[in-house]
């Protein structure tokens, strides 16, 4: 079949490289730039392999880009809009967005064409849609990518979550999704956009609660690792749960969906209590390196303190809500001297001028009175910290998630310190 992917940024990419590895498809974007590099195999954010299988299915003839609605929606079987949705710096969702695509797009597509809807979007946008765009029919299938591991996530997903009013879209979705097609759930439109805010909400619950006990361990002599694991014991728990305490969340996704139910319950007139507390008491916890910095060093004015990894995760070149970035700038408010190191990194956001680059890991780490590690890259955790530790002053490692446990073992003259213990 053939199939446009609307919406070239991470998830557009990753969603065309990999459905053309059994249909046809062509990527639409109005970003020329973005179409442009993506034709030479290059994608707009760095994603393991992604560059690779860009350029296998281009060779194959499976998949071409261009910013062209008519020339890319003719004889096209399915509209899969995975634009990434601009996010504010409250996390509030950019709502019209999406709809100012569709109006761009909409004069090229046949009418009755059906659309996929993955952008992460608040619970009730396909009905908005439907109302707007009464000639298309609109199904909704959130995405389920992570920044690092995208095509691993797409291609060997638990399920595949789909709403829909149609019974006959079923059978053009199954296709679409091929060799997928068995692990897919179906539900109504709204459920499935429901899902997606509830299972991020769940998720960031986990995280700050855990995060909480964290802190609590700290003041009383408690080890949150080993509290961690009698939760993860216990039946009605289970050992994947998100239960081990360290950093907040960080890069918008799990904070967007927080913020949309808060938002979607007000619009309905509805008070919630529990979902607006996650992002308070992650927004405290964001704090939790500095404040263990101060807590070493008092008065953290004229210290050098390096920054380990500045990306928002290992395995992505995105900066976007980067917990590193904000750490740079309560430091550099602090009077810190700051540097940092990051191995995909090359230069530094334009605000963050005061904030000295360096090339190497030995370099950053020269003459600092702390590191913090904020991604937690391989690279970092295979050094040879026995020869990089004598280079710092009074060494002070401050690992929320306990990233350099055996890499630190054995090290004398080191303070590592981690959420949930003393």
């Amino acid at each position: 079949m053939k199939i446009v992917v609307f919406g070239l940024w991470h998830l557009g990419s990753v969603t065309a490289a990999c459905a053309a590895v059994e249909h046809d498809v062509v990527g639409l974007d109005f970003n020329d730039i973005t179409v442009d590099a993506l034709s030479q195999g290059k994608a707009p954010l760095f994603e393991p392999g992604l560059n690779e299988l860009i350029v296998e299915r281009i060779a194959s003839g499976r998949l071409s880009f261009t910013s062209q609605p008519h020339e890319a929606c003719r004889e096209a079987d399915l509209l899969w809009a995975c634009h990434d949705i601009p996010v504010n710096e409250n996390d509030e969702p950019d709502r019209e967005f999406l709809f100012e695509q569709m109006r761009q797009v909409a004069p090229a597509l046949t009418p009755g064409a059906l659309v996929l809807v993955s952008s992460q979007v608040p619970v009730g946008t396909c009905a908005r849609l439907e109302l707007e765009f009464p000639s298309f029919r609109f199904a909704c299938s959130p995405e389920n990518l992570r920044l690092g591991k995208a095509i691993e996530a797409y291609q060997n997903p638990a399920r595949v979550v789909v709403g829909t009013r149609f019974d006959a879209d079923k059978e053009t979705i199954r296709a679409a999704f091929g060799t997928l097609a068995d692990r897919i759930l179906f539900m109504r439109t709204e459920s499935a956009e429901m899902l997606k805010h509830a299972l991020n909400s769940f998720l960031a619950a986990s995280i700050s609660f855990i995060n909480e006990i964290g802190r609590l361990c700290e003041q009383t002599g408690a080890d949150a690792a080993e509290v961690s694991i009698g939760l993860k014991s216990e039946p009605r728990i289970g050992p994947g749960a998100f239960l081990s305490a360290g950093g907040p969340f960080a890069g918008g996704t799990l904070a967007r969906d927080v913020t949309a139910l808060t938002q979607i319950a007000a619009e309905h007139g509805t008070s919630l209590a529990l979902i607006p507390a996650i992002k308070a008491s992650n927004d405290r916890h964001k704090k939790w390196a500095f404040e263990r910095l101060r807590a070493q060093h008092g008065d953290l004015e004229g210290k050098t303190i390096a920054i380990l990894g500045l990306t928002y995760k290992p395995g992505t070149s995105t900066l976007r809500r980067s917990a590193a970035l904000e750490l740079a700038r309560d430091l550099l408010l602090a009077g810190s001297t700051v540097k940092a190191f990051d191995p995909i990194i090359t230069k530094m956001p334009a605000e963050f001028d005061g904030v000295c680059l360096e090339e190497s890991l030995r370099k950053v780490l020269e003459n600092a009175d702390a590191a913090v590690i904020c991604t937690e890259w391989p690279e970092f955790r295979a050094a040879d910290w026995s020869e990089l530790v004598p280079l710092m002053n009074n060494a002070l490692i401050v690992d929320a998630n306990r990233f350099l446990d055996s890499a630190l073992n054995g090290i004398s003259n080191v303070k590592h310190a981690s959420v949930g213990r003393i």
